[in-house]
């Protein structure tokens, strides 16, 4: 910079001129003295300063020294020295004014290169001060040279003072920026030491995690080592294992191998021991006393030597320590099977032989007893039922259904009864075509009604319309594959009763489970019925066979009938391992008694027809029928209430007041007869229908059933 650069050349001048020549000694406050002690030792008036006093007036010589020995106030009387002070004085005062002017110069801040050079060139200006010029003396005479003498003194003290004053603020200055570098220095060393320490403790972390990783590498590998080390003794442990174990069985084989070659041994022994003895039965000379013929009495006997060489040859082979084979027990065992096959043959021939005189006469006799014995038990049986018709019609109620409901039950069973006769081909077929398209009906028939769920209307229709096609004859898919009811003669048949099996089928087993189920199960069984009255019909029929209480229907028990063929008849289910539980019975009946309450009071929304195929007309006849009967323990307070609590709220609002009397006919008449004949621990249905009765008559209403379809749930 311009004013950088004239700073330095300033500097540069003033350290060349006399005036940087002046001792300064940096220490001077240290020690007391003070600062321009050095500059008043010898004082001279300047050259200058001789045109001054020649422009002067002359003076007298006596004045002249008189004046200069009472001013300066020293004991040299020469003019010597009072004008080398003089001169001396003179020559200070534009020193002192030019430091002076140098200090008031000074900018208020440098840095310290700049303050050394400055201090520098300070010291020798002031060494250049100090050091005595030899002048020329100048005599004073006139007054006014004193005056201009003590001037100069008094301009000279007023510079000193100033340069006093100068010098103190250049100190101060000097200590604050002395003080500011030092405060700032600190500051920076303490950042420094900080950012050493934090480095310090950055490393020493990151040697830390550094170990600890590792140091967790290192446990890792050693829990991995480990973890090796208990697979493979877990290994090894287990082939010993596996190896003791197949020592142990190998062991066990051998010694069962050993017991059961003596155990043939033994049977070996005694299957000899008895062809032996059979075929001495088998001997000509103690067969001869019978009625048999030579010629049968020689082929038994060859027959019976040739077994018994057959066993002889067998335990030949076990004579020489050798247990007997699996196979050579079989050619005993079948050795002796057919000894004894002749043994019974023989017998059979003495007995038909010694008995064929008298069987005629024991058969007349044995058939004559059959006879009466089967007359005498009819009369009885007529007799017992004519009892009980007459002790049920003197209590007013029947034991058996109306005879017009008999009928009806007895078609719908023969009805459906031809018909699985008719497509008997198809339900048991020879071909593998077939069968295989009996399958894909069968599949297509079922899967959409095992589909049907109350969680929208759009999903029943779809399911409804799909057995619609299929009924109706047209193609649907099923299993990825098109089928159709036309593929087959009987095709239409086979689906109609399986359709209807399967809906009586959901009743038995999704409806029991879950009551609510009953309701869309329900509607699109009466779509179906109502566009194919045969589905309906077959419906009808296995419901009736599977739950005859649906008639209503006691099926009497026929003399003569077993037991698992009558609880059968009852709707029991019957297998190898015994009949089935009567909590497991009375909720399948219970499954398809809601299933029949749900139909006969729903319609299909969809349909042209008005009412459901089969009404509440027939809810009416059934519910009539019933409390006609007499009540079975456990059975008619279960259905009753599982009918009532379904149907109950439509019959209400279709018959009103008539219903309420025939309720009330329940309650008062016909459930004392339930309670009479239910035993202590089958009351949980009774109490429920008592509670369900005692309820509706109070409040004088039958809530909705649950599960019930909304208009709202079609939009869905």
């Amino acid at each position: 910079m311009p004013a950088e650069n004239l700073r330095w050349e300033t500097l540069e001048a003033l350290k060349k001129s006399t005036k940087a020549k002046i001792p300064f000694d940096p220490y001077w406050s240290e020690r007391g003295e003070d600062i321009l002690a050095g500059c008043r030792e010898d004082l001279s008036l300047s050259p200058r300063s001789g045109v001054v006093l020649e422009r002067l007036g002359p003076l007298p010589p006596q004045t002249s020294r008189s004046f200069l020995g009472s001013s300066s106030g020293d004991s040299s009387p020469g003019l010597s020295e009072e004008n080398s002070a003089s001169a001396s004085s003179s020559g200070s005062i534009p020193d002192i004014n030019g430091r002076s002017n140098t200090l008031h110069s000074a900018p208020p801040f440098r840095t310290d290169s700049e303050q050394a050079v400055e201090l520098k060139e300070e010291d020798a200006d002031i060494s250049d001060v100090s050091t005595p010029v030899s002048l020329p003396t100048i005599s004073l005479l006139s007054p006014k040279a004193m005056e201009t003498a003590g001037r100069i003194l008094k301009f000279e003290e007023k510079q000193r003072e100033k340069a006093k004053m100068a010098l103190k603020l250049r100190q101060e200055m000097q200590e604050k920026l002395v003080a500011a570098v030092a405060s700032s220095e600190s500051e920076q060393l303490k950042r420094f030491e900080e950012f050493m320490e934090l480095k310090q403790r950055q490393e020493y972390q990151s040697m830390r995690d550094m170990m600890d990783r590792e140091t967790k590498e290192s446990i890792g590998r050693q829990e991995k080592l480990k973890e090796e080390q208990r697979h493979r003794m877990k290994i090894l442990n287990l082939r010993l294992r596996e190896a003791e174990q197949q020592r142990l069985k190998e062991a066990e084989l051998e010694r069962q191998r050993q017991v059961e070659g003596r155990e043939r041994l033994r049977n070996l022994n005694t299957i000899q021991e008895e062809i032996l003895q059979l075929n001495q039965l088998l001997d000509p000379s103690k067969l001869s006393k019978t009625d048999l013929p030579a010629a049968s009495l020689s082929s038994l006997s060859a027959r019976g030597n040739q077994l018994c060489s057959q066993v002889s040859e067998v335990v030949r082979k076990t004579a020489e320590g050798e247990f007997p084979s699996v196979e050579d027990m079989a050619v005993a065992e079948r050795a002796l099977h057919e000894m004894r096959a002749q043994i019974r043959l023989m017998q059979e021939e003495v007995a038909e032989a010694q008995e064929q005189k008298k069987k005629e006469q024991a058969e007349e006799k044995e058939e004559l007893r059959k006879k009466a014995e089967l007359q005498a038990q009819q009369e009885a049986q007529k007799k017992a039922e004519q009892s009980a018709k007459e002790k049920a019609q003197r209590k007013g109620l029947q034991n058996s259904a109306e005879d017009g409901t008999l009928k009806w039950f007895k078609e719908l069973q023969e009805s459906a009864a031809q018909c699985a006769k008719s497509f008997e081909q198809l339900s048991a077929p020879k071909d593998a075509q077939t069968k295989k398209l009996k399958l894909e009906l069968q599949k297509a028939a079922s899967i959409p009604v095992s589909q049907i769920s109350s969680n929208s209307g759009s999903q029943l229709r779809e399911i409804f319309d799909k057995i619609d096609k299929l009924v109706s004859g047209r193609a649907v898919v099923s299993g990825g594959r098109s089928v159709s009811t036309s593929q087959h003669p009987k095709g239409l048949d086979f689906v109609c009763y399986k359709l209807a099996e399967k809906f009586v089928k959901q009743g038995e087993e999704e409806v029991a489970s879950h009551h609510e189920a009953a309701f869309p199960i329900a509607v699109v069984a009466s779509g179906v019925w109502e566009l194919h009255p045969r589905v309906g019909d077959f419906l009808l029929a296995h419901l009736h066979k599977k739950c005859p209480y649906a008639v209503p229907h006691y099926p009497p028990m026929k003399e003569g009938m077993a037991v698992e063929d009558y609880q059968r008849i009852l709707g029991y289910r019957v297998d190898d391992s015994g009949v089935e539980g009567q909590d497991s019975f009375l909720k399948r009946m219970s499954g398809m008694i809601r299933l029949y309450a749900a139909i006969i009071q729903l319609r299909w929304p969809y349909g042209a027809k008005q009412g459901s195929p089969h009404g509440l007309n027939n809810g009416w006849r059934w519910l009539a029928q019933m409390l006609n009967m007499e009540p079975i323990a456990d059975i008619t307070a279960t259905l009753l209430f599982d009918f009532l609590e379904v149907c109950g709220y439509a019959l209400v609002k279709q018959y009103q007041y008539q219903f309420w009397k025939l309720i009330l006919l329940l309650k008062e008449e016909y459930f004392p007869r339930i309670e009479a004949v239910t035993s202590t621990g089958q009351m949980g249905s009774v109490i429920r229908l008592k509670q369900f009765l005692e309820t509706s008559l109070q409040s004088r209403q039958i809530s909705p059933p649950k599960g019930q379809l909304s208009a709202t749930f079609w939009r869905t």
